[in-house]
This record gives structure tokens, C-alpha cells and sequence, in this order.
């Protein structure tokens, strides 16, 4: 383990102790959260804990220093589309920098990210892992690096979607190279769903499928598809003579390559210049007489593509939840180690309740997902209240902790100051990935209208364990035009709720769900100061 200071804080590296510029690079980011380890004893059973928690520990070093420079260079070198070969072919590929392809190694090879959940003998545990292992780990990951974490999170949801409604023989084909832990035998999964006038709007979707024999021909754009070079991607069509809307549209699986070995009829337009996640491939693609396999029941492929979708947006609130940790842990490296004034930074009055205002979000995110994976696990198990809770708590942080998520990383970034919004440090990395969360798997409007729809449609509302209070009565009955005022409030009761439960064991929880019903739920004079010199030891 990594020597620490006498509060348990990580040691500073040598060369960041002598600079005026605090340097957290070689930092063990599972070390220097001092909620993680106990939080996820809490949760988990002693025995799996046991079990992860030198994994934790590795891939915390690893964040904090190998992956963070690995991260760095490939956001630096994005990949590129080839048309050709040397030698003349007509064949596309996707170059990818090296540091991203090391860090597909430790996500899909080493660590078996995407594998876990689907098969045992992944980390040295004989069965799959359940959804909290998987989560708690990412959670680290991602705080050196987002970019790989959508193909990561597409090839899990995808292996899931798969299992769960596609003929066995389709799956039996397909799911040993979905769940490889050996980059060169493994297939990685995509989403293709959107289109330029479907993008929210997905009963707008205008690619085409027609019945050739035993299988489907795709014909049409893709406007927006993360991993473009996927070795199999779900792909929402409509049928020729199928009905209008969601209703009309079914869903598919399509392969990058044909039994044969060659190309699938389908091509790469370009690739987008994107504000974040540079160093994940997202292109344009059009559907040219592409052979796809249908998938389930033709009449419900919205509803099986929900299925990936919901999977998507739980991890995407896990995502928030992990750069959310990464930039607040920055700003109390920052602030325990800069002298300015002649103090530490957190020293001064004003900037301890700044960081308590990072922290509060932060740890909201983090505890409703560790519930939320809790819950799923449950639900996959049969339990249907539990699957209505899940349906309900996934919406809530997709919606709220991305938001949270731009807000935080960026006032986190001004604690380092000029030198935060200089790309040589991990801050602006995290601003420009945070933004994207909201956007993904449905925008914020998108996605509190969706939170209305699981209270109204499926009662998940009656189905929740947790005291919500007034918050659970504004959601009830709430109009769309309020949509997201009820969400926001909602998902931080529930947040209070779970931080409650968490604090009867963890002291340190019962001071942050008392912050979040101060400043997040009780009504107050903005122009009356607030004492809250009780989280103090939150900062210690």
C-alpha cells in the first residue's frame, strides 16, 4: 500500500511535495478517497470485498498515474479513418494511437470490464460478477479515462441486450468474442441508432430493412455511431410496409465482417471532430444493402433496444459519478498542498465551503449508484419490484449527475487555477467529457420526461423502499413542462435517503445526507447565511 499522511491521505509524490504547483500525478486514487473502501465494504459481501479489494487498490495506482498518461496522449492523437491500403485496396480501417489501445488492454484484457458480468473466471472469481463489482471498478477507471468507456459500457449492454432476446443460435455465435479478454479474439459492441431526423425522436428513424431469404438487407444513414469500427453493432430499421413510430421499428444485429471474412455493405462516411472523448472513434455511416440479423420479436426492437439503452445510461451516471470523485479529489490535492496568503487553500473559510459544494454532488452520484447496481442486481434475479426501482433510479442519475457532472469538473478546475485550464492537467480533460454525458442516450429533457413515464407507466414510483417525502408528490403529479424540477428533486431524495441508511455505519455519510437536504431539498433565503460548520470533518 502507499504511504499515507497521518489523516489517511495519500502521500504526495516526491517531486509534487517540493513545487508550488502541487502535482497529484502518481497519486492511488482508491487511496486517496476516504469513503470508497468502506462504502463498498458496506455494500458488498465480505467475502467478494476480500476479493477485489487488491484489484481496487491496483487499479486506483494504475488511474492515478499510468492510465491519467495514457489518457493525455490519446485525447492528444485522435484516431484516424484510412480509405486504402498501401497497395491500392479499397478496404477502411480506423488507426487508433498506441496509448489507446493500452488502454482498451487494462479495460478489456486485464481487468475483463465488459466480460464480467456475462461469465465467471474474470479477476479469479468462478461466476459472473455481479453489476456492483463491475460499476465499483469502472468508477475508478473512468477517472483517468472516459473515452474507452463507451465502447466498454456498448459491448457489456450489448452482450446483455443479445442474451436476453436473440435466438440462441445468434448468441451462441456471437458471445464468446464479446466476452474475450484477448484483445485480438475479442468483438467489441456499438449502438447505431441515430439518425439526423431521428435523434431523439427515435420513431422518426428512417433506415430501411428488407427481407432477402433468411435475413435482412439495412439501408440508410447513421448520423451519430461511438466505435465506429465495431465487430457487431444493434441497429434500429423499419421493415418495409411496418407502421409508423417506435411501434413500426425492429431491431438488428449487425457484424463488421460476413462469414466470409469480407466487409459488411456498409462504410464509414467520416468521423466526428468532437469536443470530448477524442480518442474514441464516433463516425457517420451509411447502410448500403448491409446483411443484419433480426433480433427477437420484429414488433417490439424499440423495446429491446430500451433494454441497451437504459444499461447505457446507468453506466453513463456511473461515469458522472467517477469524474465527478477524479476532479474533487484534484481540488482537495490542490487545496490541502497551495500555499496562498500564507496558508493552504483550505484553510481559508471560503473555499472549504466551495469544496464542501463539489462534494455534496459528488457523493449523491456515488451513493445513489452503488444502490441503483445493488437493485439491478436483484431485479435480474426476478425481482420485480426491485426492476421497477431500477427503472426509475436509472433515469434520475442519467439526468442529475451528468448535469452535476459539468458544473462540478468545472468549478473544480478553478481550484488549480490558470494552470487547471492548461491541457497538460487532467481538468479540462474532464470539462470537455462531462459535457457529453447529458447528451448521450437522450438529453436532459429526453430523460426527465422519461423519469415521468416510469412514475405514470410503471408505478416505480409505489415501488421505492426510500422516504422521499414532498419531493415523491411533486414527482407524482407533475406536469412536463416541470419534468426536470421534479426529477432534480426527486433523485436528491432519494440521494439523502440512501446517504441516510449509509450514515447508521459510516458517520461521514450522515454529514453529507444532512448537506443534501439543507442545500439541495429545504427551502431557503438566498441572501441568509448558512452555518455549516457540522460537515467540517468532512474536509479533515
Amino acid at each position: 500500500m502507499k504511504p499515507t499522511d497521518p489523516v489517511g491521505r495519500a502521500a504526495l509524490p516526491a517531486e509534487a511535495a517540493n513545487s508550488a504547483l502541487p502535482d497529484s500525478r502518481g497519486t492511488n486514487l482508491f487511496h486517496a478517497d476516504p469513503d470508497y473502501a468502506g462504502l463498498l465494504q458496506h455494500y458488498l459481501e465480505p467475502k467478494l470485498f476480500a476479493h477485489l479489494l487488491p484489484h481496487l487498490e491496483r487499479l486506483g495506482a494504475l488511474a492515478g498515474d499510468e492510465l491519467d498518461r495514457l489518457a493525455a496522449a490519446a485525447d492528444r492523437n485522435p484516431p484516424v479513418l484510412h480509405q486504402r491500403t498501401r497497395t491500392g485496396a479499397d478496404r477502411q480501417w480506423i488507426e487508433k494511437h498506441p496509448a489507446y489501445r493500452r488502454l482498451e488492454e487494462v479495460a478489456f484484457g486485464e481487468y475483463g470490464l465488459a466480460a464480467m458480468s456475462h461469465r465467471g473466471d474474470v479477476l479469479g472469481w468462478p461466476q459472473p460478477l455481479p453489476p456492483i463489482a463491475k460499476y465499483a471498478l469502472t468508477y475508478l477507471y473512468v477517472q483517468a479515462e472516459f473515452g474507452a468507456c463507451c465502447p466498454l459500457s456498448m459491448t457489456d449492454a450489448l452482450t446483455r441486450t443479445l442474451r436476453k432476446f436473440a435466438d440462441p443460435t445468434l448468441v451462441a455465435r456471437y458471445l464468446p468474442g464479446l466476452t474475450q479478454q484477448d484483445l485480438d479474439a475479442l468483438t467489441q459492441g456499438a449502438m447505431f441508432m441515430t439518425e439526423q431526423g431521428a435523434g431523439s425522436d427515435v420513431g422518426a428513424t428512417a433506415t430501411r430493412a428488407v427481407r432477402e431469404g433468411d435475413s435482412w438487407r439495412l439501408y440508410g444513414d447513421k448520423w451519430f455511431c461511438s466505435n465506429a469500427d465495431a465487430g457487431l453493432a444493434l441497429v434500429l430499421a423499419r421493415p418495409d410496409g411496418a407502421p409508423a413510430g417506435t411501434k413500426g421499428l425492429s431491431l438488428f444485429l449487425l457484424p463488421k465482417e460476413l462469414p466470409d471474412s469480407s466487409r459488411n455493405h456498409y462504410r464509414i462516411v467520416r468521423l466526428k471532430d468532437k469536443l470530448g472523448t477524442r480518442d474514441m472513434a464516433s463516425g457517420e455511416i451509411r447502410l448500403e444493402g448491409a446483411i443484419a440479423h433480426l433480433v427477437g420479436d420484429p414488433q417490439r426492437g424499440f423495446v429491446q433496444m430500451a433494454d441497451m439503452i437504459n444499461m447505457s445510461r446507468l453506466s453513463n451516471g456511473m461515469r458522472a459519478a467517477g469524474m465527478m470523485r477524479r476532479a474533487l479529489t484534484e481540488a482537495l490535492f490542490v487545496a490541502r498542498r497551495r500555499v496562498a496568503f500564507g496558508k493552504p487553500l483550505i484553510e481559508l473559510p471560503l473555499m472549504r465551503r466551495q469544496l464542501l459544494k463539489l462534494m455534496v454532488p459528488t457523493e449523491a452520484a456515488r451513493s445513489v449508484m452503488l444502490y441503483t447496481a445493488v437493485e439491478l442486481a436483484k431485479a435480474d434475479a426476478g425481482d420485480e419490484v426491485a426492476r421497477r426501482r431500477v427503472r426509475l433510479l436509472t433515469p434520475l442519475l442519467k439526468f442529475r449527475a451528468c448535469r452535476d457532472a459539468r458544473r462540478v469538473t468545472g468549478d473544480a478546475m478553478e481550484v488549480r487555477g490558470g494552470a487547471g485550464y492548461i491541457e497538460e492537467w487532467s481538468d479540462a480533460r474532464l470539462v470537455r467529457d462531462a459535457h457529453l454525458g447529458s447528451i448521450w442516450e437522450g438529453t436532459s429533457n429526453i430523460v426527465a420526461l422519461d423519469v415521468l413515464r416510469a412514475i405514470r407507466k410503471e408505478k416505480a414510483l409505489e415501488a421505492m423502499e426510500l422516504d422521499l417525502g414532498k419531493a415523491g408528490e411533486f414527482a407524482r403529479t407533475a406536469d412536463e413542462a416541470h419534468a426536470r424540477q421534479a426529477a432534480t428533486g426527486l433523485y436528491y431524495a432519494c440521494a439523502a435517503a440512501i446517504l441516510e441508511r449509509e450514515g447508521r455505519t459510516l458517520p461521514r455519510r450522515a454529514l453529507l445526507a444532512r448537506l443534501v437536504r439543507r442545500h439541495r431539498l429545504a427551502p431557503r433565503d438566498p441572501l441568509q447565511p448558512v452555518d455549516d460548520a457540522f460537515a467540517e470533518p468532512l474536509l479533515q
